[in-house]
């Protein structure tokens, strides 16, 4: 199958578009470059453009056969989105509506979407499944909520056959060591923390909140490797192809560690110490965010491999710490 995959030259899409050409398939990347990185696209044709042109769109889709869409191409800061949201909903809907009037027009019907737990903002019950109320907290998570909504009577005026994967935190390296995670400013915690141990940032890590009902006080998350995130793409689509039902699956590994966890994990594994400073909690963080992916594994059969905390700082470890140093950046 030749795939359109936009924001192909980003984070997950890259890795993604690996394991596509890995599967013996064509990963087309459609890009602008605004956030993804222009060596990440290794595995296929490369198309610099933006989805606001729908013509654009339409063109690539005609002139490299594509069969199905990989749509990962989204705005994604949440403190950003509350302070302006506008191109958040501009990006992340309007764009994708482009998107969907292209595919309609070229007689593309499938698409896996990029989603996230965002549309579920701060659940009362953990683990948090798929019938979970969505009460997103930030214009980013209302943008992936109406996203999903647009995708849903698509399918039902059209045919469009959709998946949305809902993802918990992204995060480790390629296996290989070849691809990892790099975003300008770097707000994730854990390549952020690989940051500060390698003395590449000039402050220290902020931890927000100790006073968390957790055992040591700090908030708990569910961990997925990209890897495994890539994996469940794949999956999500040959389910997609079989002629199987369009849905919403959540994509976690179902278990939690706390910041404190991940950062002594990050010292053990690096030998290195990680410069902290404590912070007072931020508006709208909740204690505890943990997955129920059961549903992804009943209808695809998906499961993380990869997704143990050591595996995945193993993994981030050794890309960050081979990365050149930039300039000005002090040498270790």
């Amino acid at each position: 199958m030749n795939i359109l995959i936009t924001g192909g030259a980003g984070y997950i899409g890259s890795h993604t578009a690996a394991a596509c050409a890995k599967s013996g398939w064509r990963p087309v990347v459609f890009d602008n470059l605004s956030t993804g990185h222009r060596e990440a696209v290794a595995f296929g044709p490369f198309i610099e453009g933006d989805l606001a042109d729908r013509d654009l769109i339409a063109r690539a889709l005609r002139e490299h056969s594509i069969d199905a869409v990989m749509h990962f191409a989204a705005t994604s800061l949440v403190g950003e989105s509350m302070a302006a949201p506008g191109p958040y909903f501009r990006n992340n809907v309007a764009n994708l509506m482009n998107l969907i009037d292209a595919m309609r027009e070229c007689g593309t019907g499938t698409i896996v979407f990029s989603s996230s737990c965002a549309i579920y903002g701060t659940p009362e019950r953990m683990p948090i499944t798929e019938s979970t109320p969505q009460a997103p907290l930030s214009p980013y998570g209302e943008s992936k909520r109406m996203a999903e909504r647009m995708l849903h009577w698509h399918g039902l005026a059209s045919g469009l056959a959709w998946c949305s994967l809902r993802y918990f935190n992204a995060s480790g390296a390629s296996l290989d060591g070849g691809l990892g995670e790099r975003h300008e400013p770097e707000t994730h915690l854990i390549p952020r923390a690989m940051q500060a141990a390698l003395g590449r940032l000039p402050a220290k890590v902020d931890l927000f909140g100790t006073d968390y009902d957790t055992p040591d006080g700090t908030a708990l998350r569910d961990y997925i490797h990209v890897d495994d995130l890539a994996a469940a793409h794949l999956a999500a689509l040959r389910y997609l192809k079989a002629g199987r039902e369009s849905d919403a699956f959540n994509l976690g590994a179902g278990a939690g560690y706390s910041v404190r966890e991940v950062i002594e994990t990050i010292e053990r594994i690096s030998g290195r110490t990680v410069p902290v400073r404590e912070c007072p909690r931020r508006a709208g963080d909740a204690a505890v965010l943990i997955a129920d992916a059961s549903k992804a594994a009943a209808a695809f059969g998906w499961k993380p491999r990869y997704s143990t905390l050591e595996c995945i700082v193993e993994t981030a470890w050794r890309w960050h710490s081979e990365q050149p140093v930039g300039p000005g950046e002090p040498r270790q």
